[in-house]
């Protein structure tokens, strides 16, 4: 490709903050890397990158630059990916970023699933905060994200929405889950509790289900880990709040029971799956996505079956081309 290193020296150092491990990442000559960039600054007539005490940190110019870069970069994948299609049907590969809690969820079973059946298509999934969820998509970094409590945002559409209600996680044989159904938070309350990490957009969630029991909740632990938290109900030191996606796994291999809320103030996890506005998807991510959304689907009818989640307003195909 015309200029292919030399955008992919700009992408890497916008990656890494530094000429040094851009330069090992790619097995260049840090002044070769160097070279290129200086005489890019000169054609443009303007700094790409900010020279800072530890590394390199995009200019406004840079900005500009490097979203160009990327969107070339993606375009030259595609094409790539079709013409391999030519000779291998299927061939590509997917990106994506998720939650944390999803990417520890039911994310592995679905992505094996997937690969089990296009073994050719090759799936990279990084898993970020959520207020980290978007950026990688709005700057072409992925092809998508799956997350929760993401905002309308320019530069984002929305392939799909789902409401997802939080509930009470706890081990077998607790006696909250001797009885099928709904639990009290006033009954939940009165127990230990290992909960999301204060700040983060599930524990203000949890935080106002709780409020209007008038309660001072104190969480024996605290963590923006929900694996830790699955980990810790199941060694018994508490009970915890999460979306049921979260558990069930577990709760299909009777590790762990999920009970919905029945509090009629209880609180829910908006989940969205959603792409950069301007890009189109290229075959292998469009299979993937159809694959994720019926799985999904399959999940909510599963979770529904069992009580655990109303009917969904919002499912598949939801507010479409949202910007």
């Amino acid at each position: 490709m015309l200029h292919s290193r030399k955008l992919q020296y700009i992408d890497e150092i916008a990656r890494c903050g530094s000429i040094r491990k851009a330069a090992a990442r790619l097995n260049v000559a840090s002044s070769a890397i160097n070279r290129q960039i200086l005489a890019l600054e000169e054609e443009f007539g303007a700094p790409l990158f900010e020279r800072m005490p530890r590394g390199l940190k995009l200019t406004a110019a840079g900005e500009l630059c490097i979203e160009h870069i990327r969107d070339v970069l993606k375009t030259y994948e595609r094409m790539e990916a079709r013409i391999r299609g030519l000779k291998m049907p299927q061939a590509g590969k997917v990106t994506l970023v998720s939650t944390v809690g999803l990417a520890a969820g039911p994310l592995p079973e679905i992505i094996a699933r997937f690969v089990a059946q296009h073994p050719r298509v090759r799936v990279h999934l990084r898993n970020d905060g959520p207020s980290n969820t978007m950026q990688p998509v709005i700057t072409g970094e992925v092809d998508f994200g799956l997350g929760f409590n993401i905002p309308a945002t320019p530069g984002i559409r929305t392939l799909a929405n789902f409401d997802i209600p939080i509930g009470v996680v706890m081990p077998p044989g607790h006696r909250l889950a001797a009885e099928e159904g709904p639990v009290d938070l006033a009954d939940v309350v009165q127990e230990p509790l290992v909960l999301a990490q204060s700040g983060t957009s599930l524990r203000n969630i949890i935080n106002l289900a709780l409020s209007p029991l008038s309660v001072a909740v104190e969480p024996l632990v605290e963590s923006n880990a929900s694996e830790m938290l699955k980990k810790l109900v199941k060694a018994g030191t508490g009970l915890t709040l999460l979306n049921p996606l979260d558990v069930l796994p577990e709760c299909r291999r009777g590790e762990l029971i999920f009970r919905p809320i029945a509090n009629p103030h209880a609180r829910h996890q908006p989940m969205k799956l959603f792409a950069r506005a301007r890009t189109t998807l290229d075959t292998a991510t469009s299979l993937f996505v159809e694959f994720l959304l019926s799985e999904l689907a399959a999940m909510v009818a599963e979770l529904q079956a069992k009580g655990h989640l109303p009917p969904q307003p919002h499912g598949r195909d939801a507010q479409r081309d949202e910007s």
